[in-house]
């Protein structure tokens, strides 16, 4: 056994030279700091440290379940991320099959960097521009009070009712485009005689779309959808901070921030990290129960 392991390992030595260094920096970065979730299971003083600190149990768990907040901070989670997944999932899709079939190469090259730009540009500067445009006197009710559709300006960011829409539009918008790149390249993968045959058969461009792109994409979908699904608890902390105020805090107010602003901002670091842990179990089980149902529907998983 260990000749052959010792005989493989030398066999291979330039690819393991290259593929250890990515494993222990992993093992240090991300597996290694895994310890500290200990803290959820204790009142935590930085003072006592690890060893010190009072072992509670579960009561961090209890009082998070049992926190007045806990259901809006939910709900507000699982809202903002269904609609990103219902509305910018299907639409990359959408957006890779029109830029594909866009035949002059000028324009083709223009389209994508256009819709890849947003995706460059951090949540601060997105979000001074959002901010401005949705002002009192900003770009949109310029716009609507010039058309006569509102009488006087609305002030969006003011309202809770509205910010679920706020934060989906503008995060499709920044990422929209850069969510084609995988389908884009995997759809110049599909073979060309596949299109020619359908042509010869008849076949319009919606059912060339339909009977070749879709399904010799159908992998890159499920893959994108799974990953998706597993994310869905994460409703992009960095956004939520630059768009979030006062007025809007009872719409905003989403599991990240939340963590965030008792870990740093009031120091509860055994409570956020308990918040953190149930968050990641929740994930995870949506990703298991998403690769378990796409498998028996097209036979295509992860894992």
């Amino acid at each position: 056994m260990k000749s052959t392991f010792k005989h493989k390992f030398l066999s291979q030595w330039e690819l393991q030279v290259m593929v250890w260094p990515s494993i222990i920096l992993m093992i240090v970065f991300s597996f290694v700091p895994m310890l500290g979730l200990i803290i959820a299971f204790q009142d935590y003083s930085p003072l006592s440290g690890f060893t010190g600190s009072e072992f509670v149990g579960l009561d961090n768990f209890k009082a998070f379940l049992g926190d007045k907040d806990f259901y809006n901070v939910l709900t507000n989670t699982l809202a903002i991320s269904l609609m990103k997944l219902l509305i910018g999932f299907p639409l990359e899709i959408v957006l890779a099959i029109l830029i594909n079939q866009i035949r002059l190469a000028l324009f083709k090259k223009f389209s994508q960097t256009v819709s890849y730009l947003p995706h460059f540009l951090s949540w601060v500067i997105l979000g001074g521009m959002i901010t401005s445009w949705l002002g009192s006197s900003g770009l949109v009710n310029s716009f609507l009070l010039s058309t006569h559709l509102i009488s006087e300006p609305l002030s969006f960011l003011s309202n809770a009712n509205a910010y679920w829409w706020i934060a989906t539009l503008s995060d499709i918008w920044k990422e929209v485009g850069w969510g084609t790149i995988l389908y884009l390249a995997a759809i110049a993968g599909i073979d060309p005689s596949l299109y020619e045959a359908a042509k010869v058969d008849g076949a319009k461009i919606l059912k060339r779309i339909w009977y070749v792109t879709l399904p010799g994409i159908k992998n890159i979908i499920v893959l994108m959808f799974l990953l998706r699904v597993g994310s869905i608890l994460g409703a992009n902390l960095d956004q939520t901070l630059v768009l979030q105020n006062s007025s809007n805090m009872l719409r905003s107010e989403v599991i990240d921030s939340y963590v965030y602003h008792l870990g740093l901002a009031q120091g509860d670091f055994s409570f956020a990290t308990a918040v953190g842990i149930f968050s990641s179990v929740i994930s995870v089980t949506l990703l298991l129960v998403a690769n378990f149902l796409t498998k028996k529907l097209s036979d295509s998983t992860i894992f």
